[in-house]
Formats: C-alpha cells, sequence, structure tokens
C-alpha cells in the first residue's frame, strides 16, 4: 500500500491532466469577438494614431479585429452659476 501522501500526488496528478487529455481544457479561442478599443482624444491626434498602430499589431497576432473608437470628452460647462438675487 502507498504512503498517503504518494496516493494524494497521484490522484492529484491525474486530475490537473484530466481537462488536458479530455479536450475540454481548450475552451474558446481569445477573443471571440471584435475587441472595441476606446480612446479618449480626439480623432488624428497622437495618442489615436499610436493606439490604431498597436491596435493593427494585435490584429495580425491573434487574427482577430480590434476596432478603435474615438470618444472625445466634452468641454464641461459649469452646472450651476452663482447668481445673488437682489442685485442690480
Amino acid at each position: 500500500m502507498m504512503p498517503a501522501r504518494r496516493k494524494f500526488l497521484h490522484l492529484a496528478t491525474g486530475a490537473a491532466a484530466l481537462p488536458l487529455v479530455t479536450g475540454a481544457g481548450w475552451g474558446q479561442t481569445y477573443p471571440a469577438r471584435p475587441v472595441r478599443i476606446v480612446v479618449g482624444f480626439a480623432a488624428g491626434g497622437t495618442q489615436d494614431i499610436v493606439t490604431r498602430l498597436i491596435a493593427q499589431s494585435l490584429s495580425e497576432r491573434f487574427g482577430q479585429q480590434f476596432i478603435v473608437e474615438n470618444r472625445p470628452r466634452r468641454q464641461l460647462e459649469p452646472r450651476h452659476r452663482s447668481t445673488r438675487s437682489g442685485t442690480g
């Protein structure tokens, strides 16, 4: 009879190898859908160009489409203007 530690190691090794043998461990290819990269600046700027170059490189490497979206921040207007009543 094998010692308990050795038996445990055999069972653990078998359990770890089981997904590889059955093919269940392979799963889907990543990424399964097009990937969106959001750039927080206007199109045509340095950040946009660099992001598009990186997206092109990732597309070639992974064989999946990488989409670059430009969503520049709006200039914020003050929500509340301090108005003094009784002046004027």
